[in-house]
C-alpha cells in the first residue's frame, strides 16, 4: 500500500545542477513534453504520439546526453504530468523506467486571471514546469501533488464505484417509469418486485383501458434494463459480503471487517471508507480531514474576515457517506462519547448551527474511525454489533 506521501512539499532536496526535470502536456492525439536540462539555456521540446512511453524515455535519455556534454551529470530524473483521464498508469510505467514521477492537481496551478488569456501547448508546459520546478524547491503554494496509487489498489476502489455508478442508473429508469406510467395516472407499479414483469403484463390506466403499444413497449424495455441493473447489482454486493467472512484477512479486509462489526456502520459504508480512504496513508489527522475536504476555508484579507465554508476539495462520495454514517451513528451509537458531545454542543439547537455542528461530528467521527482501523481502539463508548 501507498507510503504517507505529502502534496505539498517534495522529501527531497532539489539539486538543479544534477536534476533533469520534464512536465508532459498530455492529449488524445499526441503529447508535448518539455524539459529544463542541467547545464542547457534553452528549453527543450517535442511532440510524441499518444500513449509512446519508449519515445518518452528516448527523449529523456537524449537530454541526459546534453547535460553530460555540458559537463553536467544527471543523478536525478523528475516527470511531473496533470491529473486528468489517463490516470496514473503514466506514472506507473515510467517508475519502471527508473523516473521520478510526480502527478498534479489541475485546480492547483495558478493561471492568469484575465477574461481572455492565451492558452497554447508551449504556454501550459511553461506553467506545469514552473509549477514542477518550485514544488521541487519547497516553495509553498506551487501546486499540490496526487498519490500515486499502484494498480491492485486502484482495482479496489473499482467495484464501490461501479455500483454507484449502477445505482443511479438504476434510479434513473425508475423515474423514467415513474414519469410515463404518471402519463395514464398509475402510481403504484414497483419495479423491484420479482414479479414486477408480471404485472407490467396486467397494467390498466386508471380508467381500466389497457395501455398503448409504444408505451406499453416502452415499460417493458425500461424494465429489462432495470432488471440487468438489478443483476449487475446484485453480483458485486455478493461479492463485498464475502470480505466479511474471510477467516485470514489481509490488511484492507482486517479494517473493512474491523469497521463492519461497530454497531450502525454497514458493510458499504465500510468497504468504501477502507477502499477510498484509510488504504492510504496519512500523515495525521490535519491531513486525513484535507484529503476528504473536510476542512475549512477561511478568508481574511485587509478589515474582511469571515469563513466561507467547507474547502470540499476531496471526495464528494466519500463525504456524502460520512454525513449519512454521522447521523446513523446518532441513532445506534446514543451513548459513545462523539454522540454525547454533539448532544452537549447542541442542546436542541436547530438550523445554521446544527449544521455546522453536523460538519464537525462527521470531521471527528472520521478522525476516530481511522484510529480505530490504524490502531485498534474502538472510539469511546461505542458498541460493537457482537457486545
Amino acid at each position: 500500500m501507498s507510503e504517507a506521501f505529502d502534496p505539498r512539499k517534495s522529501a527531497t532536496a532539489f539539486d538543479q545542477a544534477s536534476t533533469l526535470v520534464a512536465v508532459l502536456e498530455l492529449s488524445g492525439k499526441s503529447w508535448r513534453v518539455g524539459a529544463c536540462v542541467p547545464g542547457v539555456s534553452r528549453r527543450p521540446s517535442r511532440h510524441l504520439e499518444a500513449r509512446d512511453i519508449g519515445g518518452l524515455v528516448k527523449a529523456i535519455e537524449q537530454w541526459k546526453g546534453e547535460a553530460g556534454k555540458a559537463g553536467h551529470e544527471t543523478r536525478r530524473v523528475v516527470v511531473g504530468y496533470e491529473a486528468g483521464v489517463d490516470g496514473f498508469w503514466i506514472a506507473r510505467a515510467l517508475r519502471e523506467h527508473g523516473v521520478e514521477v510526480y502527478v498534479i492537481h489541475p485546480a492547483s496551478l495558478s493561471v492568469e486571471r484575465r477574461g481572455r488569456r492565451a492558452k497554447t501547448d508551449r504556454i501550459d508546459l511553461d506553467i506545469l514546469l514552473r509549477a514542477l520546478l518550485g514544488w521541487l524547491r519547497g516553495e509553498p503554494r506551487h501546486c499540490t501533488m496526487a498519490a500515486i496509487p499502484s494498480e491492485a489498489e486502484e482495482d479496489l476502489r473499482e467495484p464501490g464505484r461501479q455500483r454507484e455508478a449502477l445505482t443511479t442508473a438504476r434510479l434513473k429508469v425508475e423515474n423514467q417509469m415513474r414519469s410515463l406510467l404518471a402519463r395514464f395516472g398509475i402510481a403504484d407499479f414497483r419495479p423491484r418486485l420479482k414479479k414486477a414483469a408480471e404485472h407490467l403484463e396486467r397494467l390498466l390506466a386508471c380508467d381500466g383501458r389497457p395501455l398503448p403499444r409504444n408505451a406499453r413497449a416502452s415499460l417493458e424495455r425500461m424494465l429489462a434494463q432495470h432488471q440487468l441493473l438489478s443483476r449487475q447489482l446484485k453480483e458485486i454486493e455478493t461479492a463485498r459480503a464475502q470480505v466479511v467472512a474471510i477467516p485470514n484477512p489481509d490488511r484492507i479486509a482486517r479494517m473493512i471487517q474491523a469497521l463492519a462489526a461497530l454497531v450502525g456502520v454497514g458493510v458499504e459504508t465500510a468497504t468504501t471508507l477502507v477502499h477510498e480512504v484509510f488504504s492510504r496513508r496519512f500523515r495525521d489527522r490535519r491531513a486525513l480531514a484535507a484529503f476528504v475536504g473536510m476542512t475549512g476555508t477561511p478568508y481574511d484579507s485587509g478589515g474582511s474576515k469571515r469563513e466561507q465554508g467547507l474547502s470540499k476539495n476531496g471526495n464528494p462520495r466519500v463525504r456524502r457517506i460520512l454525513t449519512q454514517l454521522m447521523w446513523r451513528w446518532l441513532i445506534f451509537q446514543p451513548r459513545s462519547a462523539l454522540a454525547q458531545w454533539f448532544l452537549a454542543r447542541t442542546g436542541g439547537a436547530k438550523g445554521r448551527m446544527k449544521k455546522i455542528m453536523a460538519v464537525a461530528l462527521a470531521r471527528k467521527l472520521l478522525v476516530a474511525l481511522w484510529r480505530y482501523v490504524e490502531t485498534g481502539v474502538i472510539p469511546e463508548g461505542a458498541r460493537l454489533a457482537t457486545a
